[in-house]
């Protein structure tokens, strides 16, 4: 099927981007920019922001509890942005929807970001702030049972990542691991996936944009040859928790996420896999608002709740 109509009107009316180099700091001001007021979020029972303090420092959280209940399942979220870009405030609307859908608190991870802070500074932080949740796992209501990790893009690199160090670590409570249109190869041949031609332009993601976006990470410390940077070079998958991959049609990074979707189930891993027709890179968070792809919040209910 075609682009959405309104993703693609929206496109078309988007300004060209300023030449010369990417500016991470007039980059993240615009985001931060397009923020609505609280008042103008979806209300929970309660959002707070807290600080875990974790073995790698102090991680700034944001928790969403939905309701008033005794005790619920446990998400933990990692933002988007090319390891550069977003935020808690930037996406908060995404974990908020997160927390409604399923019923679980939800628990938004500030982690440290390229080019300030060096690899594998974000990813640890992530990791850090799953096993402080467990930790504090009664201040969170958290029911003993359900924990998932979840992330959107550069984040669903994370929870790839996050998943396998916890299995290598022997830490077993992730239960649910849940990709929107993950970031899985830095390796950006060209070549290496069919999406990256049949989707190299017009579709807000372009694919000659991704080596300068994540050129930060990168240059960081960041080797693409590295299972922890590219999750989709890990050799054995066998162990890992269950996995929701959605995927859009028009996103250059679909079909790495699909590949990693068939070698979680080679590997015995359980995956739902779902690709949103007429969809683009980022719709989680930028187009969510659209009925059709608001689905992806009770496709992420009904995962957790074994439907």
């Amino acid at each position: 099927m075609p682009l959405h109509p309104e993703i693609a009107r929206l496109l078309a009316d988007l300004p060209a981007p300023p030449p010369g180099p990417l500016d991470p700091a007039a980059m993240r001001a615009g985001e931060e920019a397009q923020v609505p007021p609280l008042e103008e979020r979806l209300p929970l029972h309660d959002v707070r922001d807290t600080i875990a303090v974790t073995p790698v420092g102090e991680v700034p959280v944001r928790v969403y509890t939905p309701t008033d209940a005794g005790t619920c399942g446990l998400l933990v979220y990692f933002h988007g942005g090319a390891f550069f870009l977003g935020s808690l405030d930037t996406h908060d609307h995404v974990a908020r929807h997160l927390a409604k859908a399923t019923g679980c608190t939800v628990v938004s991870v500030g982690y440290r970001r390229a080019p300030e802070a060096q690899f594998p500074a974000g990813l640890d932080d992530c990791y850090a702030a799953v096993r402080w949740a467990t930790d504090h796992g009664d201040e969170l209501r958290w029911d003993g049972t359900t924990l998932a990790v979840a992330g959107d893009s550069s984040g669903g690199t994370f929870v790839a990542a996050v998943t396998a160090l916890a299995h290598d670590d022997g830490f077993d409570r992730i239960t649910h691991q849940v990709l929107y249109y993950p970031s899985l190869d830095l390796d950006f041949d060209n070549d290496r996936y069919p999406s990256m031609r049949e989707n190299a332009v017009g579709y807000g993601l372009e694919t000659a944009a991704l080596k300068p976006f994540n050129a930060f990470y990168l240059d960081s410390g960041a080797d693409p040859a590295d299972p922890r940077v590219s999750p989709i070079k890990r050799a054995d998958l066998t162990g890992l928790p269950p996995a929701l991959i959605v995927t859009a049609e028009f996103d250059p990074m679909r079909d790495e996420g699909e590949l990693y979707a068939r070698r979680l189930q080679e590997a015995g891993v359980p995956v739902t896999l779902i690709r949103y027709d007429g969809a683009n890179h980022g719709f989680v968070q930028n187009f969510s608002w659209i009925p059709e792809f608001a689905q992806v919040f009770d496709d992420t209910a009904d995962f957790l709740q074994g439907k």
